[in-house]
């Protein structure tokens, strides 16, 4: 099995995400976003698409608080690693 580093995903291709419940889609979807968006990507050019709107909704969520976590210096120990 191989394990999926969010880090190391190149951010100039399409990625699809295809992995049983409870693996971490949502975390690796969102930390790319992320990503996107630190490296100058403008949201309306990023496309994310999800299985369902429940899905869809849980990622606009936890996109809003890790942004959130970002901006107060509360980001994880990776993610403020990679920004620097």
């Amino acid at each position: 099995m191989k394990v999926l580093d969010p880090y190391d995903i190149p951010l100039n291709q399409a990625c699809l995400i295809e992995a049983s419940a409870g693996t971490g889609k949502t975390y690796t979807i969102a930390t790319l976003y992320i990503r996107l968006l630190c490296e100058g990507y403008i949201p309306d050019n990023i496309l994310v698409v999800t299985f369902t709107e429940a899905a869809a909704a849980e990622l606009k969520i936890r996109i809003r608080q890790r942004l959130h976590d970002c901006l107060t210096g509360r980001a994880d120990p990776d993610l403020q690693a990679h920004m620097d």
